[in-house]
């Protein structure tokens, strides 16, 4: 099991699902600054076309090339099918955000052997390793 800062430097294409068009949401503002530093956002949303200068997606099922890393902006319940949908799209290691904590959701990632992370903030922990994928 990689660490957290480990599957960031090791992640260049990032789905984010419940990507928000809302600036003030942690939603919105996480992935932009992700994108920022170098990271490749591909929003899942199904009520948006674009987002980031990105296509979204209407599920991670949807997205046509691989992902590193699912990272998750919904609600703790919605969290089991998300996990359960990244392990069928064969993505690596997913990222519950701040505050999003899930024993089931935990469960199912490591019987399928994905990295999994629970309750941290990718950019606080961008912040902290000092990561960026900018030349």
């Amino acid at each position: 099991m990689r660490t957290a800062q480990q599957i960031l430097a090791d992640s260049a294409v990032i789905a984010v699902v419940g990507a928000s068009r809302d600036p003030g949401k942690a939603a919105h503002r996480v992935p932009l600054e992700m994108q920022r530093h170098g990271w490749r956002i591909i929003p899942v949303n199904p009520t948006a076309d674009e987002l980031f200068g990105e296509k979204a997606y209407p599920s991670l099922a949807d997205i046509p090339h691989p992902v590193d890393l699912v990272d998750v902006f919904r609600p703790a319940r919605d969290a089991v099918d998300v996990v359960r949908q990244a392990v069928a799209i064969g993505a690596p290691a997913v990222w519950l955000q701040l505050g999003i904590f899930s024993a089931e959701a935990r469960r199912i990632a490591e019987e399928a052997g994905i990295d999994y992370v629970e309750d941290r903030c990718l950019i606080v922990e961008r912040a902290a390793a000092g990561l960026s994928r900018l030349g």
